[in-house]
């Protein structure tokens, strides 16, 4: 039964990555490929009824703030202001190695405030036609601005920086503060690293000279100072609301709810649309699917193996296994996985932070390491850009390697 369990995760995953086409007008999707694995273990006897509830216990809150980031999200951009960002990048880059460095600190202020996903979905595809607009004779200058973008959304400063790092510290009881006062000196630490890798691989590129831009550096708008101020009255009340011991998706429900009162002010949409389309109902769909295949993976004992091999191990062992994992795995399965190992050891919050700096820097390794990655390449192939395995693999390894032994070692510290 443990052979099928893992024959059955493995189908599912290539199915996500893959994410073949049925018909013309058809495209298997992540969630459907997570369901028809969950439906499959369910047949075989391998999950119960009863994990729906427990996952549906576990994932509730996380979910909810999940969802409100979300929306905020999607309120940011329909008032502009990811594009406004992206407007004073270009106006303000003097040279190339300028317009690398704020691109990359612009994809660190994203990943941090909203989340990794929005940072890489949202930012692709400005970048792309930034980088476009300003080298129109040179196709390849995407290529190292795409890489900033994916790179810099490294370590999650706080939890509602990553979906799946919400859901372990929400399980595992590590509150926004606790979090925050440890990973936001190894997201920082990750951040300067990272980029000073790239720095180098890149810098024949970055040493084009940069045509000159006689655009303007225009004001932002009312309802982008808004939103900038309310992003920013968000974060503080993540740590104040933390502090008293608040639950952290309240905080996001409330900030959700005042981006859409400013939405109906500064845009013509419906607030009920907004949202409705700001949700993604396919990744929330998709992080339950996965949870549930995980807990079936428990039933046929690997969650057993790992409890074993942490018991004993240092953090170090933790974040490489993770990171390990969550490559080859992919890193939302690796992380309730390593939630449930984890609650089966005495683990201190140090294990937990060293399982999620694995399961944040791994998905750098493999393309498949990560839903946003997999969405990362498919948005680039749709603007004519291909990143191969070889070259995936070679950049995620040369900058992700020294990043993950230097987060954890600076975990170690503290």
């Amino acid at each position: 039964m443990e052979v099928v369990a893992y024959s059955v995760v493995a189908t599912t995953l290539g199915l996500v990555v893959t994410r073949p086409q049925v018909t013309p007008h058809f495209r298997i999707t992540p969630a459907m490929a997570a369901f028809a694995g969950v439906l499959v273990m369910l047949m075989l006897g391998i999950v119960r009824p009863e994990h729906w509830v427990r996952a549906a216990t576990n994932l509730w809150s996380p979910f909810v703030a999940i969802a409100a980031i979300m929306v905020m999200t999607e309120v940011a951009l329909r008032v502009g202001l990811l594009g406004w960002w992206a407007s004073q990048v270009e106006a303000r880059a003097q040279t190339t190695s300028q317009m690398f460095t704020l691109v990359f600190g612009l994809g660190v202020l994203t990943s941090a405030i909203l989340n990794n996903d929005a940072a890489i979905l949202l930012l692709t595809p400005l970048v792309v036609g930034l980088i476009r607009r300003r080298f129109p004779d040179r196709p390849q200058m995407v290529v190292p601005f795409a890489f900033a973008v994916f790179m810099s959304a490294g370590v999650a400063a706080f939890p509602v920086s990553n979906p799946m790092n919400m859901v372990v510290a929400e399980f595992t009881g590590v509150g926004f503060n606790e979090y925050a006062l440890h990973m936001f000196p190894i997201a920082l630490a990750g951040w300067v690293l990272g980029f000073a890798i790239l720095r180098r691989l890149f810098k024949d590129e970055l040493a084009v000279v940069l045509e000159s831009d006689a655009s303007e550096t225009r004001p932002a708008t009312p309802g982008q100072r808004l939103m900038m101020l309310l992003l920013g009255g968000v974060l503080i009340a993540y740590s104040v609301v933390g502090y008293i011991g608040g639950p952290v998706w309240a905080v996001a429900c409330c900030g959700a709810l005042l981006a859409l009162i400013l939405a109906r002010g500064h845009t013509q949409d419906n607030p009920l649309q907004i949202a409705w389309q700001g949700v993604s109902w396919e990744t929330l769909a998709f992080l339950m699917g996965v949870l549930i295949l995980s807990m079936g993976l428990f039933e046929v004992g690997l969650v057993d193996r790992l409890t074993g091999l942490y018991a004993d191990a240092g953090i170090a062992t933790v974040g490489a296994v993770s990171a390990v994992g969550s490559a080859v795995l992919n890193n939302h399965p690796m992380s309730h996985i390593n939630m449930m190992a984890l609650a089966e050891t005495s683990a201190e919050t140090r294990g937990v932070l060293a399982a999620l700096i694995g399961g944040d820097l791994g998905p750098r390794l493999l393309p498949m390491g990560s839903l946003a990655g997999l969405l990362w390449l498919e948005m680039l192939r749709r603007h004519g850009i291909e990143i191969g395995l070889r070259q995936f693999v070679k950049i995620g390894v040369i900058v992700t390697v020294p990043t993950l032994g230097t987060s954890l070692a600076i975990l170690a510290l503290f």
